[in-house]
């Protein structure tokens, strides 16, 4: 099993496909983000033989990230070699997505075994949205949202809070558990440098909890998922709203999860600039004797919690972005 020198078992993988995005969102990139040459990318294959060693090393859910995985062509294919492992090695495979490729795969992530999928919406205004992507795309998100709806998955709404948004909130939570979708609202991480600086763009979400509050009645839930979110029943909306607090109310104590990126980066911590090259151990001579040694590895220098730090003048915990890393 993968067992950190802290005692933590790790049965959850975030899979990143690629780094490409067709959103540039204003707290995860720059506008004239350089994406990485493709042939730097695992292929598809190697993917796959790369999530099946975690398998085998007890991780139990796999989630496919970027960038954004569905502009990667034949992504379907991994999903469905994936998927036919849901219910042997493997209990759960998600995936989480912008939306704006979501009506053309609904059906066939559906199909293929997926059940549940986190759909990354921050605003429900038009012109908000473009102002924070850098494309008009709303109209396709939604209509992505309704799909996934209608092909039997299950939606969950990751919004990130920030501060010049927090009159939205309401009104996307509303909507969002009127149409019966899940919502998690997530705090800005200092990753990569971007134009606006993130202390403008910071929001605790012990202060939205108290905003909120102020509107309807938020009960505890027991409800977990395998991630971070800590979750309450509203009761006025009859929905369930997550919070993930990395800055504000850290939960690294119950860390079970890697990151590895589209080139086979792993990353033990989202926060922390460790990484281990899987694939380079992937194509030595001796591929399952080097990823072995490659994960135990990471077992070793993952730490026991972040360097998040959103200050005035400091620089980000790390200079990669969150598109690179894999969400």
């Amino acid at each position: 099993m993968l067992i950190d020198g802290f005692q933590r078992r790790i049965t959850y993988l975030r899979l990143s496909v690629t780094d490409r995005c067709d959103l540039r969102c204003a707290y995860c990139m720059p506008r004239d983000m350089i994406f990485l040459p493709r042939r730097e990318l695992l292929s598809l294959d190697e993917l796959h033989r790369l999530a099946m060693a975690f398998v085998a090393r007890g991780v139990r859910k796999i989630r496919l990230t970027g960038g954004e995985p569905l502009v990667r062509r034949d992504v379907m294919d991994l999903v469905r070699a994936l998927g036919r492992e849901v219910g042997s090695g493997l209990d759960e495979l998600t995936l989480t997505t912008n939306g704006t490729q979501l009506a053309a795969h609904a059906d066939e992530l559906a199909a293929a075994g997926v059940r549940r999928i986190n759909v990354s919406l921050d605003t429900l205004y038009r012109a908000r949205f473009a102002e924070l992507t850098g494309a008009d795309g709303l109209p396709r998100v939604l209509e992505g949202v309704t799909a996934a709806r209608e092909a039997g998955l299950a939606v969950k709404l990751n919004v990130v809070a920030l501060r010049d948004g927090i009159a939205e909130l309401p009104d996307l939570i509303a909507w969002a558990h009127r149409e019966g979708h899940q919502v998690t609202l997530i705090e800005v991480m200092p990753l990569g440098e971007i134009a606006q600086p993130r202390t403008e763009q910071f929001v605790s979400l012990s202060e939205v909890r108290r905003e909120l509050e102020q509107r309807w009645t938020l009960l505890p839930s027991t409800h977990r998922t395998g991630g971070p979110a800590r979750y309450f029943d509203v009761a006025e909306t009859g929905g369930r709203l997550g919070f993930i607090t990395p800055l504000s109310d850290n939960f690294c104590a119950g860390c079970n999860r890697l990151r590895v990126t589209a080139t086979g980066q792993l990353h033990p911590c989202l926060g922390a600039s460790a990484a281990v090259d899987l694939r380079a151990a992937m194509r030595s001579a001796d591929p399952d004797e080097a990823l072995a040694r490659a994960l135990d590895e990471a077992m070793r220098v993952k730490p026991e919690r972040h360097g998040f730090a959103i200050a005035p003048g400091a620089a980000p915990a790390v200079e990669r972005h969150m598109s690179v890393t894999g969400g």
